[in-house]
């Protein structure tokens, strides 16, 4: 499992921050231990009072484990890492609590220390904790047979960009065909009478009426290609200029381009804003029943505690009925019957732990199991949205390296550098000096 620890302060809001039903949908109170109070955030209290005892204000020691996503990991494996943890930092004895959270169908736990010994009034220094845990979290894996994650194969092939498949490939954007972008043209040229007409029939198509260099009308398309009217047409030039006149007072293709990539970047907010209301819709009725789900599991099992809490109690009256009293009980213990109830009621009690302790995991499992398969919807809407964005940045990139402005400052810096270099060079020569008698450019010699 993976093992992240800091040495940290502030009891009270670490405390509250543990027991948040907010943010988890179940948390549980699994241990404290060396402290007067029995719930979380008062221990964390004790342990700040007891550090002021010291110079120390990083008092407590924070780890959380995570075990792998699909995995159901019994109590048992959390706290043996727990104690291997204790033990590697030397930490053991050390006042402790630990707790329990689950969310989207996972359950991870942390366990918080306190790092000050109240015999000696003392901070324990826990040296290379970072590294300790990293070997502790490849055994942890290597043990439990999961599968271990590629950056604690070898720190050196840690991943630093950590960039998914579809982040690393680049998108590939289906091209219009000439003979479409053909039929397009003559479809608005066909539907038109005037050049207003036909500027507003290209421009429903997301296509843009501009001057040409060298050609009198261009069209330029969002990708940035500027299309010759009269060619893609089909019509001669001097149709083209009966219908739409002159071209001077059209913009040029370097300010269409710009305009559109304008035009094209509030479309892109205006999308993005489209895609988190589609989000929104679609978790809408999967968070709905997360809450539902999430309160069906709280009341199942506060009834089972109910039920467990009223079995236990019967059954130590059962037990306690064993044990003769008056001069029977005197007898009993002289005989050495009284022992042997004793023994055969701790052996029951043990076992009606076991007992409970088993049947609330095996709730707690079929409830994990049952929140994951909803939990996969919900990861099936976020990973559509996340694509959905990631190409909706991928295009609105390369609709601002359409922008003329974007060329101008690639070109004007390119420039800038030549001219920066070249001023190096003349000023090298001229604090270099002429050359001197002796070397190789002395040809007076």
């Amino acid at each position: 499992m993976i093992l992240k620890a800091s040495q940290r302060g502030g009891g009270k809001q670490l405390g509250q921050h543990l027991l948040r039903t907010d943010e988890n949908e179940h948390v549980e109170l699994h241990d404290i231990r060396g402290f007067v109070s029995d719930d979380v955030v008062g221990a964390l209290k004790e342990a700040y009072a007891v550090s002021r005892g010291t110079k120390c204000r990083q008092f407590l020691f924070s780890v959380s484990l995570s075990p792998p996503q699909q995995k159901r990991v019994p109590v048992d494996t959390f706290e043996d890492a727990i104690t291997r943890i204790e033990d590697k930092n030397g930490l053991t004895g050390h006042p402790r609590v630990i707790v329990f959270h689950e969310k989207e169908g996972r359950r991870h736990c942390h366990a918080v220390w306190s790092r000050i010994d109240a015999e000696t009034m003392t901070a324990k220094n826990l040296s290379h904790f970072k590294l300790k845990l990293r070997d502790l979290s490849r055994e942890l894996y290597i043990e439990n047979g999961w599968k271990l994650p590629r950056g604690l194969m070898n720190s050196g092939e840690a991943d630093p960009r950590n960039f998914t498949l579809a982040e690393w490939q680049q998108a590939k954007r289906i091209g219009r065909d000439a003979r479409d972008l053909k039929a397009l043209m003559q479809e608005c040229w066909a539907a038109s009478d005037s050049r207003a007409s036909f500027a507003q029939a290209l421009r429903a198509r997301g296509i843009t009426l501009a001057k040409g260099d060298r050609r009198g009308f261009v069209a330029v398309t969002h990708e940035g290609e500027a299309l010759s009217v009269a060619r893609y047409a089909g019509k001669k030039t001097k149709e083209i200029k009966a219908r739409l006149g002159e071209s001077g007072d059209l913009p040029s293709v370097d300010e269409a381009k710009a305009q559109l990539a304008k035009d094209l970047t509030a479309a892109f907010q205006r999308h993005q804003g489209e895609a988190e209301a589609m989000k929104r819709r679609a978790l809408s009725p999967l968070e709905k029943k997360r809450q539902q789900m999430t309160a069906q599991h709280r009341l199942e099992r506060s009834k089972l505690r109910e039920r467990q809490n009223d079995r236990w109690t019967e059954e130590c009256r059962t037990r306690a009925a064993r044990f003769d009293t008056g001069f029977k009980g005197i007898w009993s213990r002289i005989t050495g019957k009284h022992g042997q109830i004793r023994k055969q009621n701790e052996r029951e009690a043990f076992a009606a732990v076991q007992r409970d302790w088993a049947q609330r995991e095996r709730l707690i499992d079929a409830q994990l199991q049952e929140r994951q398969a909803l939990q996969q919807q919900i990861r099936a809407i976020r990973d559509r949205h996340a694509e959905l964005l990631r190409e909706l940045r991928r295009d609105q990139k390369k609709v601002h390296q359409l922008s003329p402005r974007s060329a101008l400052s690639k070109e004007f810096r390119r420039r800038s550098a030549e001219r920066s270099h070249g001023e190096r060079s003349a000023e090298a020569r001229t604090t270099s000096g002429p050359p001197k008698r002796g070397s190789g450019n002395d040809f007076g010699r």
